[in-house]
């Protein structure tokens, strides 16, 4: 398996990649593998895909971060969705990839699905794991109830946030976090991004509820990816797991691991048909 960046292939580094106003905690294995880079939950750290890297094993290169605010990096004055979406170019620069296999979980699937629509050329794919699902749970009640309940957690978030279970942001800053997000995933809104994806993009999803969901809720959003493959051949769902959405990155790393080695053989199918004849 060779490398999909005109850079040479990298050794392992770990360090604090400054950023903007900020500094991000980055891990990348380094190797001649492809470039995999893995894009958290909304308030997760790079640690939750250690079982998804050890399924894939040193084929791979995986470049693993923390966002802005969580886990091991620092403090921003911004915390938008667009910062997000910068801050993987940002990596990438930083570790001399040109190009790369994008993995991202629930929030982390917004982004890797805004990143390989607009750079088709140097996606070599995505892997969306339950979450870019387009569906409008977003309305003024449920933006007061996301509100309320960032408040109702506000005293015991500060007690979490040396053992990385939370963010370094202030409540406020998670739920405006949370509610930017629902409307991101309007049909309106993420509909054509998905649909302007070129490269092979596979979805694994999840079973049942999440946390802040109700009833069917969950399963409601999750149906509407039926429209996104049929509308664009490039997505197809890789796999439904038995999984909630919190466990999946743990309890169905095999599944994730497949989808990756998936697209990844797409890319180089595709590479082959456009290689010129000797």
């Amino acid at each position: 398996m060779t490398q999909n960046s005109t850079s040479p292939p990298s050794s392992k580094w770990t360090g604090m990649l400054p950023v903007d106003d900020t500094a991000l905690a980055v891990t990348d294995t380094g190797g001649p593998g492809i470039p995999v880079v893995y894009l958290n939950g909304q308030f997760a750290t790079q640690g939750y895909w250690r079982r998804v890297i050890a399924e894939l094993g040193p084929d791979y290169r995986h470049i693993t971060y923390d966002e802005r605010a969580r886990g091991k990096s620092k403090r921003s004055a911004e915390y938008s969705f667009e910062a997000a979406v910068r801050d993987v170019d940002a990596v990438l620069a930083a570790r001399g990839v040109d190009r790369a296999l994008v993995v991202g979980w629930s929030y982390g699937a917004f982004v890797g699905a805004h990143w390989a629509s607009r750079n088709p050329d140097r996606a070599l794919g995505a892997v969306l794991v339950d979450g870019a699902q387009p569906y409008d749970w977003l309305d003024e009640a449920m933006e007061q109830r996301i509100r309320k309940l960032f408040r109702r957690m506000s005293w015991f978030l500060p007690l979490l946030r040396p053992t990385g279970l939370a963010p370094r942001m202030t409540a406020a800053q998670q739920a405006d976090s949370n509610i930017e997000l629902g409307k991101l995933a309007r049909e309106r809104e993420l509909g054509p991004v998905l649909d302007h994806i070129t490269v092979p993009a596979r979805y694994v999803v999840a079973s049942g509820t999440s946390f802040g969901s109700r009833g069917d809720e969950q399963e409601r959003i999750r149906a509407g990816l039926d429209a996104v493959c049929a509308r664009n051949p490039n997505i197809q769902i890789s796999a439904k797991v038995a999984s909630n959405h919190g466990a999946i990155l743990s309890k169905d790393s095999p599944a994730i691991a497949e989808a990756v080695r998936e697209v990844a053989a797409l890319d180089r199918e595709g590479a082959l048909k456009t290689r010129p004849a000797d």
